[in-house]
Parts: C-alpha cells; sequence; structure tokens
C-alpha cells in the first residue's frame, strides 16, 4: 500500500531518526516516496519514538530551518527538526535548497 502523496503544509517525521520536516511544496500530480535514512516518512502525529539512523554511505544529515528539494525542483521540504538521517524522494538523495543571489546595487 502506498502513502498518500504529500500536500503543501503537511509535517512528515522519519522511523528511524529524529528528522521532521514540512512540505512547503508539492507537485500537483503527487510525488515519489519520501524517505529519510533508507525509510519512509510517516505523518508526524503517527510517529512514536525514533530508532537510531541505519549506519551507512556518509555523514549527511538533515538541519534545521534548511530546506530540501528534489531533483526536479517540485518538491520542496522545510526541516523542522535536526536529524541524522538522508531526505531522499523517490530514491534520489534531495538537495540543500540555495538562496537566490540578489541583484547588484552598484
Amino acid at each position: 500500500m502506498n502513502a498518500p502523496a504529500p500536500r503543501t503544509g503537511d509535517q512528515l517525521a522519519s522511523t528511524v531518526c529524529d528528522t521532521r520536516v514540512i512540505v512547503v511544496r508539492a507537485p500537483a500530480g503527487g510525488a515519489p516516496e519520501i524517505a529519510c535514512g533508507g525509510s519512509p516518512m510517516v505523518p508526524a502525529s503517527s510517529q512514536g519514538d525514533a530508532a537510531p539512523a541505519k549506519p551507512g554511505g556518509g555523514e549527511a544529515a538533515t538541519l534545521i530551518g534548511k530546506r530540501y528539494v528534489d531533483a526536479a525542483g517540485t518538491l520542496e521540504l522545510l526541516c523542522t527538526r535536526s536529524g541524522t538521517g538522508e531526505l531522499t524522494c523517490g530514491g534520489v538523495p534531495m538537495t540543500l535548497k540555495t538562496a537566490k543571489p540578489l541583484p547588484a546595487s552598484d
């Protein structure tokens, strides 16, 4: 059974670490599975005690207050609680959203 597509405003929690996120932008047609630390994320209200993240690939971590986007730029998550797991969308790691440069004021 697939989880329902995330909607803007949904709060999601990792089942393997302390990471929690809010969906800032979601694609209209639904998004692939959002996971953290290799396990699918669940609605924050249904998440119990977090287990330690699975050891693996690198020192990837979610950072509080940072925004993460998928490769297409259609899904955006805001991290509200830091954790040790890496955020992925459809099995592809999400990247840290960078700030847009301001125009020069010469």
